[in-house]
């Protein structure tokens, strides 16, 4: 979302693998093309991801997306 409150689509990305590698580019790309904070990421439970993105955003605050969280909860519920 931009300074005036309008959603900005940053871009759209293709690899053979989703890694935490894969997301350290993506994250480093964004930074290079002036991307200044990201105040919230919610993320899938990827092993690294959230690493990645606080490594390039230190005040990234980096949450579980709900649907991953429901899905991890009926998990450990069973």
């Amino acid at each position: 979302m931009n300074i005036e409150g309008k959603k900005e689509l940053l871009g759209i990305w293709i690899g053979k693998n989703e890694g935490s590698k894969f997301w350290m580019q993506v994250v480093t790309e964004l930074k290079n093309r002036g991307v200044e904070q990201i105040y919230v990421a919610c993320v899938d439970g990827l092993k690294g991801f959230p690493e990645a993105i606080n490594s390039i955003f230190p005040k990234t605050t980096v949450q579980l997306c709900i649907v991953h969280g429901k899905k991890l909860c009926k998990i450990r519920i069973i």
